[in-house]
């Protein structure tokens, strides 16, 4: 059996799922490929061999041969693009956030769920090797019982201030950390009850002049009495820094670091080693995976791993930790995602 899979979005990031899409992913055909960007659609169609192009994704939901879309579009256009593709009978990936709201969310599940059809949504840490098998280790009671969740994003580049702009992306604190925040639910096995966040404007001001900020750490209480932190940043001159740690009742897991290549420099007085230049670079085989993993429950008829209500969850502690840094007082979840 093949899925037939059509990519909405023609990006950066658009470009390195359809690099799995073609290359990686068993039992799927990459055949057809949206995006206004004329240039960026046929450049990418020449490169992975895809006939058919379409300026508005309307087009592209018509099509009979098209089972299923990965959505690669703006953050602000996700909840319109899902529910159109819904409404076409289309199985959904959609890249996170799902929403910039709960609101939103909630729509977006509303229209796959009233249509039949899967929708996953790109939350790549959960197919990483390393992530995977901590994940084991925590469930098998290797550590004992979780009692604190550590997290670390920082990007080695400020982002453009079209996309830092809240209404494009939902600022640092939910563009970035909403990985660290699907990471800890998922890791530690509870919901998030509250939120505290600080930060600011510390290194790039013209962030602050479009509503953003530069860096920020959010305290985070877990439902089942948990501890955890998170750190975002957009000035990690040093590389692309992803590394989280789970601390439990009898001992600890740490997953990543700093190294892409095991290769160390040793002169009289320095040891020196390469560090991660981005994200596609760390994370290339959990986002075949993740692609791998959503044909197949689309194939096989069975769940998908990471559910719009996983997304969700995820999207409300990022608005709770948003808010928090607003309004400098911690904030409940039942605040935001009643």
């Amino acid at each position: 059996m093949t899925l037939r899979i059509g990519l909405i979005g023609a990006g950066r990031m658009g470009a390195a799922l359809a690099h799995h899409l073609a290359y990686s992913v068993e039992n799927a055909a990459f055949v057809s490929i949206a995006d206004p960007n004329e240039e960026n659609r046929l450049q990418m169609a020449r490169r992975f061999g895809v006939d058919q192009t379409y300026c508005d994704h309307e087009q592209l939901l018509e099509e009979s041969d098209v089972d299923a879309v990965v959505v690669v579009t703006p953050t602000s256009t996700h909840v319109d693009v899902v529910c159109a593709a819904a409404a076409a009978g289309k199985h959904i990936f959609v890249e996170k956030p799902l929403a910039l709201t709960v609101a939103g969310c909630d729509q977006a599940i509303a229209a796959a769920e009233a249509a039949g059809v899967k929708l996953q949504v790109g939350f790549m840490r959960r197919f990483d090797p390393a992530y995977v098998a901590a994940k084991e280790k925590i469930d098998a009671g290797v550590i004992g019982r979780p009692v604190m969740f550590k997290s670390t994003g920082r990007d080695p580049w400020r982002t453009s201030l079209k996309y830092a702009r809240r209404e494009a992306s939902g600022g640092l604190i939910l563009d970035m950390a909403i990985h660290d925040f699907d990471a800890g639910r998922w890791l530690m096995g509870s919901d998030v009850l509250r939120a505290y966040s600080e930060g600011g404007c510390l290194v790039f001001p013209e962030l602050g002049e479009v509503g953003d900020i530069d860096n920020a750490v959010v305290n985070l209480k877990f439902a089942g009495g948990a501890v955890g932190n998170v750190d975002v940043s957009r000035n990690a001159i040093y590389g692309y820094d992803i590394r989280t740690e789970v601390i439990g009742s009898e001992g600890s897991v740490m997953i990543g670091g700093l190294q892409q290549t095991a290769m160390l420099t040793l002169t009289k007085n320095s040891v020196a080693h390469d560090t991660i230049p981005g994200f596609m670079a760390r994370f290339a085989a959990a986002y075949a995976a993740e692609l791998r993993a959503f044909v197949d429950a689309v194939l096989e008829e069975r769940d998908v791993p990471v559910t719009g209500r996983d997304a969700r969850a995820a999207t409300a502690i990022g608005i709770a930790a948003t808010q928090s840094f607003d309004e400098q007082r911690p904030v409940y979840l039942s605040e935001v995602a009643p």
